[in-house]
């Protein structure tokens, strides 16, 4: 390992170092730099002992993942930051497996202030809860984090975008997230996670020039169906067929306005979407829906909009264009 190594050293190793061949000599490696004064800046020692707490942990060297993380800890002193935050949430996880539950409770306690205050607290502070199998407190503390940032926010309006919602955007997430391993209904906070998450799935893949879940199509027997099984979703699609084609129609004409030329309809399936999934995933996530618009893009069954205005409309009505779908963009 070679000697002055930077704050970018250490990421490239974080990202290199579970692949290696001898992960857990990287991280006996990274504790001697440290204590043989081999950083570029020592501010960088805790990042390092943090580190090598993570390859001990995923070998299951727990013994050596809490001395890492000990020292990682000890090394962060009375820093309050994002890498501190994380370093303390990892102390706590590898408490947890070791069945020193109390110990870890006591070290994610102070860091529940911190959930409204950093990104990344939320999914250190979830992670570290669910490896003591206490997914249900992460649900509570997440939520009253919300409650929080929305108060914070006042009467105003709901968050434009997840640049607009700032540190919420990151609670909602991972409080969704929770609630999913959870297997818990969805409530008016993920249907707000829902909604950020699907504009930022949708500005990305614009950016790119690619299709977002918007321009998915649900004829009207599977729009059903998939409002019967995540009735938050009416939220995206619309609550009925009508609303549906409208939405579809209006974006379609306003893409075509910002020059997106070649655009097609993609007809879904809601069993096309949870095959997507698979069966770890959650087919009713951004990710899903945008991953499995990005598959029927690729596909034979794109439906070429706009038809000519006496053709037969894209919906399948068998009306025609012109006194179908054509005035929703209107409505």
């Amino acid at each position: 390992m070679k000697a002055d190594l930077t704050s970018a050293d250490l990421t490239e190793i974080r990202q290199s170092a579970l692949g290696a061949a001898d992960p857990l000599g990287v991280a006996a490696e990274l504790a001697d730099a440290v204590d043989a004064g081999k950083l570029a800046d020592t501010e960088d020692a805790g990042y390092a002992f943090a580190l090598a707490a993570e390859i001990a942990e995923s070998r299951g060297k727990l013994d050596a993942a809490q001395r890492y993380a000990d020292r990682a800890v000890e090394a962060f002193g009375e820093r309050d930051d994002n890498q501190a935050a994380g370093a303390r949430a990892l102390r706590a996880r590898v408490l947890f497996r070791l069945d020193r539950e109390d110990e870890a409770m006591a070290v994610l306690e102070p860091l529940r202030p911190l959930l409204t205050t950093y990104p990344d607290a939320a999914s250190y502070v979830s992670a570290a809860l669910a490896a003591g199998g206490r997914n249900r407190v992460a649900e509570q503390w997440l939520s009253e984090a919300v409650n929080e940032a929305l108060a914070e926010r006042g009467a105003t309006a709901e968050p434009a975008s997840a640049e607009d919602a700032g540190q919420l955007f990151f609670l909602l997430q991972q409080r969704h997230r929770v609630r999913h391993a959870l297997g818990l209904q969805h409530d008016h906070h993920d249907n707000l996670a829902d909604r950020l998450e699907t504009r930022l799935a949708n500005e990305a893949a614009r950016a790119a020039g690619r299709p977002g879940e918007d321009l998915l199509f649900w004829p009207e027997a599977e729009l059903g169906k998939l409002l019967a099984q995540w009735p938050g979703l009416a939220e995206t699609y619309g609550a009925d067929w009508d609303e549906h084609r409208a939405h579809l129609e209006r974006e379609l004409v306003r893409l075509a306005a910002a020059g997106r030329a070649g655009l097609t309809v993609l007809p879904a399936t809601v069993a096309g979407l949870t095959g997507f999934a698979g069966a770890d995933g959650d087919p009713a996530s951004p990710q899903s829906r945008s991953g499995y618009a990005g598959r029927l893009a690729t596909g034979a069954d794109q439906i070429p909009w706009p038809p000519e205005r006496n053709g037969a409309c894209w919906c399948g009505s068998g009306l025609k264009y012109k006194k179908c779908c054509l005035p929703r963009s209107r409505a």
